[in-house]
């Protein structure tokens, strides 16, 4: 299938100070997994994908992604935004419409497939065996999950709220998602509303104030094969599922 109209963004302004001493000389998105940078994972999967047009929104560090020879732009206010200010530097920039994704996720490129394949203006992936990833990260899971439930039709109802009971809990967004034209419309009309939004949202709170207003974000299930390395911990899990064979990210023609 062909994805020529779509550009891939990836959000890579933030250092990622959670992971310590790594990020002492990269942005987080330079930091290696099984040799190679998050980012250029991320790249190669889209461009496996059918993407032509990648941009990465920079900010620490951020000429290293330009030596690199990645397309870039620059997030100036990286240290006192989230990632809706990055996304915002690149719809100021860029017409879309958008497959945005993290700098600190990886994932196997039938993700992107599915993704991109799936009808809506607005749609987000989710994975809904979400809890033995998280096990593996955290001692507790519910200390960083959040509240996640679709209707019957797939269409996302409640997202981001801190839960205390697994059951609340159908999946968890993995900071990848696809908006059309139409959808970029909805996320300027709700950021030109406070003049706060485009510094303080993250993309979860975003989200939840779009249900809000009436919008239609579209969910993705999806099962496993893909991790966020947001520290060392998660790092290490994912080196182990990449051995281990839990996480593959080459299709086997790639192989």
């Amino acid at each position: 299938m062909n994805y020529d109209n779509f550009t891939g963004l990836i959000l890579a302004a933030g250092r990622g100070s959670r992971l310590l001493s790594l990020t002492d000389d990269r942005p987080k998105g330079l930091v290696k997994l099984a040799g190679r940078s998050l980012v250029d994972w991320q790249s190669s999967t889209m461009r496996s994908c059918g993407l032509k047009q990648i941009h990465v929104v920079n900010g620490y560090l951020g000429h290293m992604f330009d030596e690199l020879g990645f397309e870039t732009i620059t997030n100036d206010k990286w240290d006192t935004t989230n990632m809706v200010g990055s996304l915002m530097c690149a719809i100021e920039r860029l017409e879309g419409p958008f497959l945005i994704s993290y700098s600190d996720i990886v994932y196997h490129p039938s993700i992107i497939h599915g993704l991109l394949a799936c009808k809506g203006d607005f749609v987000i992936s989710y994975d809904k065996d979400w809890l033995q990833l998280w096990s593996d990260r955290f001692d507790d899971p519910l200390s960083d999950a959040e509240s996640f439930k679709t209707d019957k039709d797939n269409t996302v109802i409640e997202i981001g709220r801190k839960v205390t009971d697994v059951d609340e809990i159908q999946g968890q967004f993995m900071g990848l998602l696809k908006v059309s034209h139409e959808g970029v419309r909805w996320i300027i009309e709700l950021l030109n509303e406070n003049v706060g939004y485009r510094s303080s949202l993250d993309t979860t709170k975003m989200l939840s104030l779009l249900l809000g207003k009436g919008r239609r974000i579209t969910g993705h299930e999806i099962s496993g094969n893909w991790c966020e390395i947001d520290d060392q911990t998660d790092l290490k899990v994912a080196e182990s599922y990449l051995t281990s064979g839990k996480l593959s990210l080459v299709s086997e023609g790639d192989l």
